[in-house]
């Protein structure tokens, strides 16, 4: 027998054969992902029927009404569907539509109680009281100043959003950026988009150069104009820094000019005397090339030169006591036994103004700055610990039992003028500052903890100058180490009670390119393993395996404990980071409610991770946390960092990531009691031996490593670093009067 197909609404005619323009109200959000504003929803046109609409829009709510353009199509697993290539917002025109609209949620302040109290105050008059004159909104009971304040931010703001809106459609840009746009500038987008439209890839997260360079060319901008080439220089300058460069080589910047722009030399080095004569760059003169700044990172450099060279050529305030005979009685009273590197280190912060500690894992670091806090505490002057990241201060503070800051914290960042409290006019009180985890700070917060050093403050650099470099521009401790102008203990032999540990024996191995030793055949209490597994498939199966069972099974740990960590070198491929998530996701936490972000989906318990700096929320760059709380409706989540609570809203959810897998470069700065890594040929490019010596150093007990032989070997053998561009080695080797 035939079957018939029933259609999935009522039929009735089309706007037109092939589409065309249809007007009604929004029902209900089927679908909706925020990263690029593509909607399913239910419609309602005026004629009566309900509909399927897909598109790309802004985030919508029930109840609004909408002027769509498009054409119908025929959806394999939807059926038949009518898809948005335009459309306009327009407010309701019916009692029903307009209490609809006010209790959507759209208008923050408005819910469906107070929808019907508006609706019943003003009548047919209401979107005219809301738009010209909301003063008259407190004739409704229960409506006070506070409330009205807060409905009124937001009616403008949606008004404005769908302004923008309208605006960007007839040049081509699509809602979601415009969305964002209104986030960033608010009531400035129309200036910022006439002015320099350039600005969008600079300010907003995600929005690269070719974006932002589409937007300018539809809006007229000539395409072979100077203002373009400017713009597309600050870009490289901006994503040079990003890499790490304090700096970038004129002749790159017209190499890329005339690669993606098709600009020649000449023209490139026009608008770089333009940006040079307007302040917006500075160029200097090098011995390998002309160098060309973004200007505060060309003052950062300049002056953190200058200022470490004056603090370490003022003589230090001498004890008033005998440091030896201190140090003795502090090596007595911890029954420990001080290696001659680490006497030598204790002394010499009390004999410099400035100097620099590095060694590996087991080499004591730690017990220098116990040492030295002790010697600090029974002479009674005040010593300020601070590290990077809050991480590596709060793993600081448990070690030596002392406070311990971030250096934002320690400078007092206010995250509203974006400026730090204490600087050359409020400088820091205390005899001396110990900075732990050097390595991953970067220049430009070098120079505000610079700017905030009394002159007569000691300053003790620790890190380990064989991980990988700070995140943000600069490689400090390895410049500062080269330019062999200031006083450097360095820490090379393993503390006895570390002996016994591979990871540490093998950290070291891995730093002079020696083979690796491994345990005993059969030795289940080794805390490093290598699981030789040469294809990606393989690896991948095993370090399944790993996480989920045998891992938290051998520390009687959750599955998703925080403790547990999957490091891999790359984030693509099998073995990278975003699949190793996505899997371990469905089997470490299966199952609850969640809240899905186009190709990402957040769920209750899940691990997440900080991708950037937020000082208003006090949450960094590689915060680890856990998803403790959820708002579907709202597309809000609730992260737990450490015992506190963060909400996230809507617009700062791209800020997260999961994590149970991290990149080597996000682990740094952290310690884990279990770490497992794929090491395998698929991921040659980042083969390289201080982003492996970084990886294996963040277990603190076990380290498991699963990939090839072939793939270990090129790892340990690749000394070769990827070279910051940077002159801080050649102005401190310049600087002036330096005196040890």
């Amino acid at each position: 027998m035939k079957k018939t197909t029933v259609p999935p609404f009522p039929p009735g005619p089309d706007p037109s054969p092939g589409g065309g323009s249809l007007e009604g109200v929004v029902d209900h959000i089927l679908f909706y992902n925020p990263e690029n504003g593509y909607t399913v929803c239910r419609f309602l046109p005026d004629d009566g029927r309900e509909m399927n609409i897909v598109g790309a829009f802004p985030p919508l709510s029930p109840g609004e009404r909408l002027k769509i353009s498009g054409v119908w199509e025929v959806n394999a697993k939807f059926g038949r569907q009518f898809k948005v290539t335009s459309f306009l917002p327009v407010l309701p025109a019916t009692a029903s539509g307009v209490e609809k609209f006010l209790s959507s949620g759209l208008i923050k302040g408005i819910g469906p109680v107070l929808a019907r109290r508006i609706l019943k105050a003003f009548g047919s008059e209401t979107l005219s009281v809301m738009g010209e004159a909301p003063e008259r909104l407190l004739e409704v009971p229960g409506l006070g100043a506070a409330k009205l304040a807060e409905i009124k931010r937001s009616w403008t703001e949606h008004r404005d959003i769908r302004d923008l809106i309208i605006f960007l459609q007839e040049h081509g840009v699509s809602t979601n950026l415009a969305t964002k746009i209104y986030r960033q500038y608010g009531p400035r987008s129309y200036q910022v988009l006439r002015s320099n439209p350039y600005q969008l890839c600079l300010d907003i997260w995600g929005v690269g150069f070719k974006t932002a360079d589409q937007v300018a060319l539809r809006l007229g901008l000539d395409p072979g104009s100077l203002d373009r080439i400017k713009a597309f220089l600050l870009y490289l300058l901006e994503k040079d820094s990003e890499q790490g460069h304090v700096f970038s080589f004129q002749t790159d910047l017209e190499e890329s000019c005339r690669r993606e722009l098709d600009a020649d030399a000449g023209r490139a080095a026009a608008g770089l005397r333009e940006l040079c004569a307007s302040g917006d760059v500075v160029a200097e003169t090098t011995d390998r090339g002309r160098a060309v700044y973004l200007p505060f990172l060309h003052r950062a450099e300049s002056e953190a030169a200058r200022l470490l060279g004056e603090l370490s050529a003022s003589p230090p305030l001498a004890p008033a006591f005998d440091v030896e005979a201190a140090l003795r009685e502090a090596e007595k009273d911890a029954g420990l036994s001080y290696s001659p590197a680490q006497r030598d280190a204790v002394r010499e912060c009390f004999r410099r103004k400035v100097l620099i500690i590095t060694g590996g894992p087991g080499t004591g670091k730690t017990t220098i700055i116990n040492a030295v806090a002790e010697l600090f505490r029974r002479w009674g002057r005040p010593l300020l610990l601070a590290a990077p990241t809050g991480r590596a201060a709060k793993r600081l503070q448990e070690t030596t039992g002392r406070e311990a800051k971030t250096i934002h914290r320690l400078l007092e960042f206010n995250p509203k003028t974006g400026e730090f409290k204490r600087n050359d006019r409020r400088p820091l009180a205390g005899e001396a500052l110990v900075v732990d985890e050097f390595s991953m700070v970067d220049l430009v917060l070098l120079y505000h903890l610079l700017r905030a050093l009394p002159a007569a403050m000691r300053l003790i650099l620790v890190g380990d100058k064989d991980q990988l470099p700070s995140v943000g521009p600069g490689n400090l401790l390895r410049d500062i180490i080269a330019s062999e102008r200031l006083t450097v203990v360095r820490l090379d032999d393993i503390f006895r009670q570390e002996r016994d540990s591979l990871i540490v024996l093998n950290a070291h191995r891995v730093n002079h390119g020696q083979p690796l030793l491994y345990p005993a055949r059969g030795d289940r209490d080794a805390d490093f393993y290598f699981l030789r597994q040469e294809s990606e498939e393989g690896a991948f199966r095993t370090i399944l395996t790993l996480a989920c069972h045998s891992v938290p099974r051998r520390f009687g740990l959750p599955s998703l404990s925080p403790h547990i960590q999957v490091i891999s070198p790359m984030y693509r491929g099998l073995a990278g980071v975003d699949r190793l998530n996505e899997e371990l996701q469905k089997r470490l936490n299966p199952s609850g409610e969640s809240l899905r972000l186009g190709a990402r989906e957040f769920r209750l318990r899940d691990k997440v991770m900080q991708v950037r700096n937020d000082y208003e929320k006090d949450v960094f760059n590689g915060d680890i946390g856990l998803v403790c709380g959820l708002d579907r409706e709202r597309y809000r989540l609730v992260v737990d960092f450490d015992g506190r609570q963060v909400l996230y809203e809507r617009d700062d959810l791209d800020a997260l990531v999961l994590a149970y897998a991290v990149s080597v470069h996000k682990a740094q700065g952290s310690e884990y009691q279990a770490v497992i890594m794929p090491l395998l040929t698929q991921h040659f490019i980042m083969l390289q031996r201080n982003l492996f010596y970084t990886a294996l150093t963040r277990a603190r007990k076990l380290s498991m490593v699963v990939g090839s032989v072939k793939a270990l070997h090129i790892a340990v053998k690749n000394d070769r670093q990827v070279l910051r561009n940077s002159l801080m080695r050649e102005r401190l080797a310049r600087a002036a009067d330096l005196r040890f």
